[in-house]
């Protein structure tokens, strides 16, 4: 009978009733047969998603991280590039007032470089220093390439606050600046605004610092007694960035608090084991690339993976911190310019990888702040002398 006969079907037929396109019958399967290949293709099923799923986490990740040509945009008339291993980035803090920064403040004109540092890892990778470098320090601006408006001429500037040059060029400005007064080539820049350093903060779960007095200062919103605290993103950026709560009030003492607050951070980094959690490394990891903006030599997942494990080695007491020695313009009070002698001393060091000595911050304005002792951090209070400083 017709329905009994196979002869008229197709071979994709033929294999829905059991049949191979040959015409043969399949052995019948055993079944440890049909779970050995039920398991081979649950294992390469989720070989295929495990791995479309981290193309996906890799293209989402890539997307988030703005990127700047540095090396475009300044070209070869730069500091010699020192193949020794030793790295030198500039991380700078913007104050920018757009996007969800607007509730930190109104905007009077074009971002500026709020915070500033060049951080130096040393050639084996296991110790770095910080220079930070006070946003009122007046300095000698190069010529940059602004943005073509009357204000934005790329004309130099002889005293000119370092700030200005964030202004003045955005990042390749500032690159420029630095390493027109240091003598160093950036070899790398990162970049992080209010909301994102915020954020970055609330994801790691906190930091925990003790106030050894209480701290208030409207202007920062930043509200805290005396004791241990484990402060979230809004109360971390009320800290690095309060003035007028504590001590004289001066840039210099903030710019020590910053540096005390960068080593908690660290501390806080390294304890929570994010590798061990792929949901936190991956809240960690969306959350950072969000909310950086770096040289288009590190603005993809990749490129910052691999610093980071070249830096997970180091620890909050590998970390030398150093303010650049500067005392107050006889001028202008709220001002501060370099002490020669002395700024020499630190840029030397690091050009020769070594950490620097003490005698190059003794005595300067950021060595006498009235700081200390506000905060404290592993039972140590901040202030001077700086933080690591070699004799």
């Amino acid at each position: 009978m017709a329905g009994d006969s196979y002869e008229g079907d197709t071979a994709a037929q033929r294999r829905t009733r059991g049949i191979r396109a040959t015409g043969r019958r399949r052995k019948p399967r055993d079944g440890r047969g049909r779970a050995v290949r039920a398991a081979a293709w649950t294992a390469a099923g989720a070989v295929v998603l495990g791995a479309a799923s981290l193309g996906f986490v890799y293209f989402k990740l890539d997307g988030n991280i703005s990127g700047v040509d540095i090396n475009a945009a300044l070209g070869a008339d730069r500091p010699q590039d020192v193949p020794n291993g030793s790295l030198d980035i500039l991380v700078l803090g913007s104050d920018t007032r757009a996007g969800a920064n607007a509730k930190y403040g109104r905007d009077e004109g074009s971002a500026r470089s709020d915070t500033a540092m060049v951080l130096h890892i040393n050639e084996q990778h296991d110790k770095a220093t910080v220079v930070s470098i006070p946003r009122d320090t007046l300095v000698q601006r190069p010529a940059c390439q602004g943005d073509g408006s009357e204000n934005h001429r790329n004309v130099p500037a002889q005293r000119a606050m370092f700030n200005t040059a964030y202004e003045v060029g955005g990042p390749a400005c500032a690159v420029k600046t630095v390493e027109s007064l240091s003598g160093v080539r950036m070899d790398h820049y990162m970049e992080v605004d209010f909301a994102g350093f915020k954020k970055l903060i609330d994801t790691l779960g906190g930091v925990q610092m003790t106030t050894a007095q209480s701290i208030h200062d409207k202007s920062s919103h930043l509200d805290l007694p005396a004791g241990t605290h484990r402060l979230d993103g809004e109360q971390s950026l009320g800290l690095v960035r309060t003035r007028h709560g504590v001590g004289d009030g001066s840039d210099l003492g903030r710019i020590q608090l910053q540096q005390a607050f960068i080593k908690a951070l660290i501390d806080q980094v390294n304890s929570i084991g994010v590798f061990s959690s792929p949901k936190k490394l991956y809240d960690l990891a969306d959350t950072a690339t969000s909310a950086l903006t770096t040289d288009s030599d590190l603005d993809s997942v990749g490129k910052l993976t691999g610093m980071a494990k070249m830096l997970k080695g180091i620890k909050s007491d590998d970390i030398q911190m150093t303010t650049l020695p500067v005392e107050y313009d006889p001028a202008n009070p709220n001002r501060v310019i370099q002490i020669d002698s002395k700024t020499d001393k630190v840029w030397r060091a690091i050009k020769r990888d070594e950490p620097i000595p003490r005698s190059a911050t003794k005595g300067s304005a950021g060595d006498k702040t009235d700081i200390g002792g506000v905060l404290r951090a592993k039972g140590k209070p901040t202030g001077s002398p700086q933080a690591g400083a070699a004799e």
